[in-house]
């Protein structure tokens, strides 16, 4: 039956038509999503476009983040095998109930019972220091303050971790909130965020969202155009976990197809101000201690989850750790020129999220470690960048079977004689699953870039929502005769004002 508003049905046919005011509207994902529409008649059916539009309370933001919110506290609950006794009276118990978590562990590992200062106070055992970027150290430092030190050590580690959890749960408000307010119009396409499984069953493993917050409200600002807001916000992510610094990659290929350089210096140097203010201190002050976590992570050997631990495995003579890590440096940077080139010879400028997703991925492929949590650095960049319910959904599915597979392999090899749990032969497979679940998501991604019009962002009418200075702007350096092709035509085009692939600048 045809749509009483087909301009929400049916993208633009030029790329130098205008954006109607129809189009501005959100957009509906259960009109142009299957699975998103079989989905909904789970609560009653598609929600009717004279509803979706009324101004009320409801806004998508506030019930994206509710349910973000319940999703998070489905996540602690099932962390409550380990926090009744789990964490500290069966060490593979924690593993069968797949509710492992650093966070208590680390309460006494890393000297907060004891009062140590991370990074200043040597830690007895073989650790030395602390061996988190310097922001976490202070997340996890502001945490302890916070836990009281009378009581048994095991009381004090679950109100360490509770008080951690709450602090975490607002972070994964944050990270709601600014997925649903990059693209405009597509707020609810960080439902895919709020609702992801995985999202839920890691967020409490590790310290990651503290990163992932940051790293989204940077994301936010640079889709609104505040580039000195996008480059301090980045400092801080990086100074939190290193992989935010990745995404400068993939603006530096999209600001030099568009020829931003200056928004690209200014987030640069935003980025780097900020990391300097957090760190520099510590540098100072204990250069040992800050310097902790670069020299454990390129000392530390092949680890669960990647698949250099299949081939160490698996091989009679496995990889020296200097020889795993020249080769994952090379694959890495082998990734990233091929993420440039496609950036650069893309027959449309890609979307900043599409880049920035492919970028981290492929750290995350060909890293000598994949801890479980590491997906939630993935998650709300897939949301932007991908944002199809299906190919979302195999992926997560992926992630989770991944999740229960690495907790079954090390119940197997804990539980001493009786081996319960995933032998190797299953948890490689698992980890198999990991890396071509993450593939396909690669893939599907690759073939919006190189076919723009399978694009579902830009199949609406957009260009690039998150792409703040990016979104609208004109080619001005590609790569391939194919871009020169366009160019040419742009040049010549007999409307030269409105911008190539998209809709002339609106106001923001």
């Amino acid at each position: 039956m045809p749509s009483a508003d087909p301009s929400a049905e049916t993208p633009r046919t030029s790329a130098y038509e205008p954006v109607s005011p129809q189009e501005q509207e959100p957009v509906r994902p259960t009109k142009e999503d299957e699975v998103a529409r079989a989905g909904s008649e789970l609560i009653g059916g598609p929600v009717g476009r004279r509803v979706l539009f009324t101004a009320s309370w409801w806004t998508p933001v506030r019930i994206i983040a509710l349910v973000a919110l319940g999703m998070f506290a489905l996540g602690m609950v099932q962390k409550m095998p380990c926090y009744n006794g789990a964490w500290f009276f069966g060490a593979s118990s924690q593993y069968t109930h797949a509710c492992y978590s650093d966070i208590p562990h680390l309460y006494q590992g890393r000297g907060f019972a004891d009062g140590l200062v991370p990074y200043f106070d040597r830690l007895p055992g073989d650790m030395e220091y602390l061996e988190y970027p310097v922001l976490t150290g202070v997340f996890m430092e502001m945490a302890s303050w916070v836990t009281p030190g009378s009581g048994s050590i095991q009381h004090q580690e679950k109100i360490y971790w509770m008080v951690n959890a709450g602090i975490l749960m607002a972070c994964t408000a944050v990270v709601a909130v600014c997925v649903a307010r990059t693209h405009r119009r597509r707020p609810w396409d960080a439902l895919l965020v709020a609702l992801a499984p995985a999202f839920a069953l890691t967020a409490t493993i590790n310290w990651d969202l503290l990163a992932v917050a940051l790293m989204a409200a940077a994301m936010l600002m640079w889709s609104r155009s505040r580039v000195v807001a996008f480059g301090v916000l980045l400092g801080l992510a990086t100074a939190a976990k290193l992989y935010p610094v990745l995404i400068l990659g993939p603006l530096l290929i999209l600001c030099w197809r568009a020829g931003k350089w200056r928004e690209f210096g200014i987030a640069l140097l935003g980025t780097v101000s900020a990391w300097l203010v957090v760190n520099l201190p510590v540098i100072l002050l204990a250069s040992d201690g800050w310097s902790k976590f670069y020299t454990f992570s390129q000392e530390r050997g092949v680890d669960f989850g990647s698949f250099w631990l299949i081939l160490s495995q698996r091989m009679d003579s496995p990889l020296s750790t200097d020889t795993v890590n020249t080769l994952a440096t090379a694959l890495m940077l082998l990734a990233c020129l091929g993420v440039g080139a496609l950036g650069l010879t893309a027959p449309r400028r890609p979307r900043l999220a599409q880049l920035a997703f492919l970028v981290v991925a492929a750290f995350v492929l060909t890293n000598k470690v994949y801890s479980p949590q590491y997906v939630l650095w993935l998650i709300p960049l897939a949301a932007l960048a991908r944002p199809r319910w299906r190919d979302f959904l195999i992926w997560q599915a992926c992630e989770v079977a991944y999740f229960l597979g690495i907790w079954l392999y090390l119940a197997y090899t804990t539980s001493g004689d009786a081996h319960k749990g995933l032998p190797t032969e299953g948890y490689q497979l698992a980890i198999v699953v990991h890396l071509v679940g993450t593939l396909y998501l690669c893939a599907v991604v690759v073939r919006d870039i190189l076919m723009p019009e399978r694009d579902v962002v830009r199949q609406a009418g957009d260009d690039d929502p998150s792409g703040g200075v990016l979104d609208g702007a004109r080619d001005v350096f590609v790569l391939g005769a194919a871009g020169h092709a366009r160019q040419t035509a742009l040049h010549t085009s007999q409307t030269p004002a409105v911008k190539w692939g998209a809709a002339p600048d609106l106001p923001r």
